[in-house]
């Protein structure tokens, strides 16, 4: 959870008990998405997915059918920027995935793509009196973006705060969490099932292609946790 500054709200603009979370179809937000039910209950929370023009367009049909799965009403909202401004891998489709360099960002790194979301979900959310933003960033096992970190959530909830006179609050339940953590979180709340129509190959293959970066750091988080992940039996 994220806790910024106090911000001076009036009371007309307070939103309700109610939570949104940004769901891409992949393993951390699903588990979020099973982590948001449990803590506000299934009927106080939406999910929203993002088309902002990624190569692997697989994301938005798993969204979908994760939220299905879990019982969770779905909005995919076009925010098409990203893709006219490439320089990235996840946008670019003349770019190959690349391995980085020590120090280096991947080139799977899209600017602003965190920053962009948390706004624009909290501007769905403004309108349907949802305070509570949820999403699986985490500064543990991931890729080093910048926009993943504590730092950054908390920044970005005093300024929404602060943009929109709102109490929202940002949620990262992930935030601490390794892979293996959060495998082990996902089978308590009962989210191992949905994994199957989860997404997170980097190279958009389903049963996952096993060797980039993105696949392996699944496969060690499942095989730590000593759960066989379901997406493996997925057949094309």
């Amino acid at each position: 959870m994220i806790v910024g500054k106090s911000t001076k709200i009036s009371t007309g603009d307070l939103l309700d008990e109610r939570a949104l979370v940004v769901l891409s179809g992949g393993q951390d937000s699903t588990t979020c998405l099973y982590w948001a039910i449990e803590k506000f209950g299934a009927t106080a929370v939406e999910s929203v997915t993002f088309d902002y023009g990624q190569r692997h367009r697989i994301e938005l049909e798993c969204a979908q059918k994760v939220a299905e799965k879990a019982g969770i009403p779905n909005q995919i909202l076009p925010i098409d920027t990203f893709a006219v401004l490439g320089g990235n891998a996840l946008t670019d489709q003349q770019m190959d995935v690349e391995t980085p360099t020590t120090g280096q960002l991947p080139n799977t790194f899209v600017p602003g793509r965190n920053l962009i979301f948390m706004t624009f979900a909290a501007a769905f959310a403004y309108q349907r009196k949802a305070r509570h933003l949820v999403t699986g960033v985490a500064q543990t096992d991931y890729s080093g973006y910048p926009d993943c970190r504590e730092d950054t959530m908390r920044a970005l909830q005093e300024a929404l705060q602060l943009g929109m006179e709102s109490n929202f609050e940002i949620h990262t339940p992930l935030m601490h969490m390794s892979k293996k953590e959060t495998v082990e979180l996902a089978k308590r709340l009962g989210a191992i099932e949905a994994m199957a129509f989860t997404h997170t190959c980097y190279n958009g293959e389903r049963p996952p292609c096993g060797h980039c970066a993105s696949c392996e750091l699944r496969a060690k988080g499942f095989s730590e946790a000593g759960i066989r992940d379901p997406l493996l039996d997925v057949k094309n």
